[in-house]
């Protein structure tokens, strides 16, 4: 299972009611985004959703990686970074994915005037032209659809070194009061309809179709149309790799 897949189809599928929006107030963002790469030296990646398109601004921390020279500015047609998750610690990346495939689940769920006031953190590691390691913080903050609240318009992504030890590897920040939130696996779980989760559970027991069948007192018919839901939910190929990233994302 790949986890981009799986935030590809929950970001760029989101419905977002015919929203329209002016140059000027993409530009306000853009602005934002430069300024935290001119003020923090951070390397800053705006997304837009709704077009798939990211701005990065590159500050002097890119200089340090020997990735860009500072005061460039990309435009590419995607809203994931590849050449910067391309120096991300492969296990460092796949958590990365993760959590905010959860994140995203979790700003859903908050009311939608106080979305705006939460952050994601990550401590990441990104190897430089030397293939050295640097401790880095990411930060993700999601700006709403003003006339479609459920849907997030863009993404803002800042990678900056680590100059402080923070508790675990991830958390959720309420800007307000600088309070720290533990992403919990509840937050992943509406992914799957409850009784998608039922089946998915004796398919990770090992029970086969026409056994869940009886146990369930479905038909077969009933059983591998919701396998085929839980496979194209998740994204997946096959049950093995459905039961492996439901359990990462607390499904089962």
């Amino acid at each position: 299972m790949d986890i981009i897949d799986k935030l590809n189809k929950e970001l760029l599928k989101q419905n977002f009611m015919g929203h329209s929006y002016t140059s000027s107030e993409l530009d306000k963002y853009r602005e934002v985004a430069h300024r935290y790469a001119c003020m923090e030296n951070a390397i800053s990646v705006l997304s837009d959703m709704q077009t798939n398109i990211s701005y990065i601004y590159y500050g002097g921390f890119a200089e340090a990686l020997g990735l860009k020279e500072t005061e460039k500015i990309d435009c590419i047609h995607s809203i994931w970074e590849e050449g910067i998750f391309s120096l991300i610690h492969p296990d460092d990346l796949y958590q990365k994915n993760l959590q905010e495939l959860k994140f995203f689940h979790f700003i859903k769920h908050q009311p939608k005037n106080k979305r705006k006031d939460f952050y994601l953190i990550n401590k990441l590691r990104i190897k430089d032209a030397t293939g050295h390691y640097h401790s880095t913080l990411h930060r993700l903050f999601y700006i709403p659809v003003k006339n479609a609240p459920n849907a997030m318009w863009l993404a803002l992504c800042l990678y900056t070194p680590l100059s402080l030890e923070m508790p675990g590897k991830s958390a959720v920040v309420y800007s307000v009061t600088g309070q720290l939130i533990e992403l919990k696996n509840k937050d992943s779980t509406q992914i799957l309809s409850e009784r998608e989760k039922q089946v998915l559970r004796l398919i990770h027991q090992g029970w086969t179709s026409k056994q869940i069948a009886e146990i369930l007192t479905i038909s077969i018919h009933t059983v591998n149309r919701h396998r085929q839901e839980i496979l194209g939910k998740l994204q997946v190929k096959n049950s093995i790799e459905a039961c492996r990233i439901a359990k990462d994302l607390g499904v089962l």
